[in-house]
């Protein structure tokens, strides 16, 4: 039998101790009774021929493949998610939504003139030629395992692949913002990285960490106890426990950040709805992209980690899948999960 975790029975998923950092979300309509290609522009130039970038090695671009999903071959396993074109897309979706959330701001760190700006783990880029345009006087450097983003990019941004676990090259002081988005996924040692991360920054430089935090909450009673998203992401969790990674670090970053040497910590929990339940406009908006998001996905954040990991057959992950894809799809479950916008100061002064 593979290893399983136990049904969502634990109060662990309804995380009442951050409930009071957002108020209930107010449905459209009362829960029913129950019985119990690439655009371009003239200001962009191809990466590909720009003088800051260099060509790939070819190995770098040997992608694995495993269970009809394509995966990064640079430090091949270290990152147990597929990165071929449904999962650009679901990535690029991401990106929208987290926008969205911070009220259509690319950060919340306040920036005054950056010079030199760097995203770790940039997926598809998105966010980097973003605030590649946001910013055209800073240099703008994504680094990932994965060469998958656009070669069109704004001409002071780059994009390098890198580990941002290994030994950095950045020189001491040197940079204005490091954002990471959505890597508790990834990250095995934290206090590490965030040490790299401190010493990189300039006195007054930001850190900035927005995370989907997926623990399922529910306000008004709806989420069953048979529903099975709860314990699909328990799953995923246990499994990369096993290769040393805390998929729920958005918990402890912020002390985290304190343990090394930032200040000005500013931490905000948002919910998100999962599914147009919500009765706010914004909202309903917001909680349809993300059920895209979490449904899509679906096959892409379990084949690997339950089959690794755990033991599962893909079969067997095909059929558990049926169940989870009915339960996001029930308009009668009013769930949520969260969103941690989290950003930090290095001081001025040690």
């Amino acid at each position: 039998m593979p290893d399983t975790t136990d049904p969502p029975t634990n109060p662990l998923y309804l995380v009442p101790e951050l409930q009071q950092h957002d108020p209930p979300i107010e449905p459209d309509h009362p829960p029913p009774p129950t019985n119990d290609d690439v655009a371009t522009d003239d200001g962009y130039a191809s990466s590909e021929h720009s003088a800051q970038s260099s060509s790939l090695a070819s190995s770098v671009r040997d992608y694995q493949f495993e269970n009809s999903r394509r995966y990064h071959k640079f430090k091949e396993g270290l990152y147990q998610f597929p990165n071929d074109l449904p999962e650009q897309e679901r990535e690029d979706m991401k990106h929208t939504v987290a926008v969205h959330l911070l009220g259509g701001k690319l950060h919340n760190a306040p920036l005054d003139e950056p010079h030199k700006i760097l995203d770790i783990g940039t997926g598809t880029g998105s966010w980097a030629i973003d605030m590649g345009d946001e910013y055209p006087s800073a240099e703008v450097i994504g680094i990932d395992l994965s060469p998958i983003q656009s070669p069109w990019v704004p001409p002071n941004v780059r994009f390098l692949v890198d580990d941002a676990e290994a030994p950095w090259l950045y020189s001491e002081s040197s940079i204005d913002l490091v954002h990471l988005r959505n890597m508790s996924i990834a990250i095995k040692d934290w206090p590490a990285l965030l040490g790299q991360i401190y010493r990189a920054l300039k006195p007054g430089g930001w850190i900035e960490l927005p995370e989907f935090r997926w623990v399922y909450g529910c306000d008004d009673g709806t989420l069953r106890p048979d529903f099975t998203p709860p314990q699909m992401v328990a799953n995923i969790r246990a499994a990369l426990a096993k290769s040393g990674i805390e998929m729920h670090a958005a918990e402890g970053n912020p002390d985290r950040l304190h343990d090394a040497g930032f200040v000005n910590i500013r931490h905000e929990i948002k919910k998100v709805p999962v599914g147009p339940w919500a009765k706010d406009p914004n909202l309903k908006m917001i909680g349809l992209y993300n059920q895209s998001v979490i449904y899509d996905g679906l096959y892409a954040i379990t084949i690997g980690p339950f089959t690794r990991a755990l033991g599962w057959t893909p079969e067997e992950v095909e059929v558990f899948l049926v169940k989870v894809r009915k339960d996001l799809k029930d308009p009668s479950v009013h769930s949520y999960v969260h969103f941690h916008s989290l950003c930090a100061q290095k001081p001025f002064h040690p």
